[in-house]
């Protein structure tokens, strides 16, 4: 598409999420699958419940807009889910939650970009039910990314996921 205006830019940024929603939809129950600390396992799982409202909340913006829900291919979460799943072809255990949490990670801080950047813009135009929309979810995936450091790094009570690879236990 090209942009004609600042709206059209906007649309555009919710198509590239749109999309990118739409793909961890798929690629989150075969991380689930994979992992095997308990806790990483349900922060997953939790968050494939998230990713549904997101793509709801963002249909809910579509229909506000009078545009068809629809996405247009992000290449740069196809990337960030094909590295992931490389990854994980390599090894399995704690070192593979260490490599599950690392590209989860990655694929937050996309996610905080792309929404951060869609709620500013939103403002900018003031569609402030989009706005508020799009806010909902960056609290979202910002919590998301921090629920996993936490598993990561472990806590007063209980070693991380880090520390058990590095000890290499099963």
């Amino acid at each position: 598409m090209e942009a004609q205006s600042f709206h059209d830019l906007f649309v555009d940024q919710l198509k590239d999420i749109y999309n990118a929603e739409k793909q961890i939809t798929e690629a989150l129950p075969k991380m689930v699958e994979a992992a095997n600390d308990e806790k990483l396992r349900e922060a997953l799982e939790h968050h494939l419940e998230e990713t549904h409202g997101q793509i709801d909340r963002l249909d809910r913006i579509f229909e506000e807009l009078g545009v068809p829900a629809q996405g247009k291919t992000c290449k740069a979460m196809q990337g960030l889910i094909q590295e992931g799943e490389e990854a994980l072809e390599k090894t399995g255990g704690p070192l593979g939650d260490v490599l599950l949490i690392a590209g989860a990670q990655r694929v937050e801080h996309y996610e905080i970009a792309a929404y951060g950047t869609a709620r500013a813009w939103a403002e900018e135009l003031g569609l402030d039910d989009a706005a508020d929309l799009l806010d909902e979810t960056l609290d979202e995936e910002s919590a998301a990314n921090e629920k996993l450091t936490s598993i990561a790094e472990g806590g007063l009570l209980s070693e991380g996921v880090n520390a058990e690879a590095k000890a290499g236990r099963e």
